[in-house]
């Protein structure tokens, strides 16, 4: 950990603080390891609302008001992400204890005029944080909420990767086309294949199967794939969004904004499943999940091709269930039931 990213991967920072991304545009971006992602003037109070719909690896946040510390702490009770604080040296010191109680992972402090190498430092700084897991943090106090609709039906979210075809395909072939509940299935793939996908998943199981559309309202009993090249992320009220920004992580589509998406929008509601596939992508997705109070299911070792993702969400703690991929399937239909 803490060290260079892999070849081509490059990491999303999401800035916030009036001016702050402005400011960092002098140097933070001139190598090949950071890419903003988000507006280019995200507020305090938008901030956890910014973390959730541009899934950054980073939040580099300046502390130049009360109302940081708040966005700070919203972040990492609801959705905990890496934050280096730049702290002014206009504040009070507490204010940068005060961050790193709340959960910022570092704090640096920002001169008034900052050059380019007060902002390279900034860069490996955010370089190595994106690369360490944020832990959730435990509200002292309660915080504002919204009040959303129930989910309008139960949500299977389906990630794979390596001999994922071939294990959904399996899966699919179990489920009815009476199933009450949509399916959303990100799968890595060569761009160009999902198309292809999707028509010979439709010869393998009695579901409708569609590549994923932005704006669409998802129908119970359709599954719906990922595009090549787009990261697929769930709404409220079953709403479908393509996102074709900066790969997550290494990856576009990526399962961990599939899942995660599926987890804030669908709660209790959501089944998240993660089957055959190389490296670590969905694992913080289906803890999300599992931590909204829906249930997760990873694929055993014996029946995956590649052990890789699933190992991963049983080492952090993601998975409810390990099942042999021929299990898979009716635990599917008795958990949509019981939704």
């Amino acid at each position: 950990m803490g060290g260079p990213p892999a070849a081509g991967m490059a990491f999303r920072v999401l800035m916030v603080g009036k001016g702050l991304r402005a400011l960092a545009a002098r140097g933070l971006f001139d190598g090949e390891s950071l890419v903003p992602v988000g507006p280019a003037e995200v507020d305090f109070a938008g901030a956890l609302v910014a973390v959730q719909r541009h899934f950054p690896d980073v939040l580099l946040v300046d502390l130049s008001a009360r109302e940081a510390l708040e966005a700070v702490e919203h972040v990492m009770v609801e959705r905990p992400v890496p934050i280096l604080a730049l702290h002014p040296g206009a504040l009070s010191g507490q204010d940068a204890f005060q961050a790193v109680a709340l959960g910022a992972l570092d704090v640096v402090e920002r001169p008034a005029s900052p050059g380019a190498d007060f902002w390279s430092h900034v860069s490996r700084k955010l370089v190595m944080l994106a690369q360490v897991k944020a832990v959730r943090q435990v509200s002292t106090r309660p915080l504002p909420r919204t009040d959303a609709p129930a989910p309008p039906f139960p949500l299977v979210a389906i990630a794979a990767s390596l001999g994922g075809p071939k294990a959904v395909a399996q899966v699919l072939r179990m489920i009815p086309r009476g199933f009450p509940a949509p399916l959303a299935y990100c799968q890595h793939i060569s761009e160009g294949f999902t198309e292809g996908l999707a028509h010979w998943l439709a010869m393998e199981t009695a579901l409708r199967v569609q590549e994923a559309e932005t704006g669409v309202v998802m129908e119970p009993g359709t599954v719906y794939i990922a595009p090549s090249g787009s990261h697929l992320l769930v709404r409220p009220e079953g709403r479908l969004e393509l996102d074709s920004g900066p790969a997550l992580r290494g990856f576009r589509p990526s399962c961990d904004m599939l899942l995660t998406s599926a987890g804030e929008a669908f709660g209790s509601r959501c089944i998240g499943v993660i089957l055959t596939g190389m490296g670590r992508d969905g694992a913080r997705g289906l803890k999300e999940i599992r931590e909204r109070g829906g249930r997760t299911i990873a694929q055993d070792e014996a029946t995956s091709t590649v052990w890789g993702m699933p190992r991963e969400a049983v080492l952090m703690g993601a998975a409810q269930e390990v099942l042999p991929l021929d299990r898979i399937g009716p635990m599917l239909l008795q958990w949509v039931d019981a939704c």
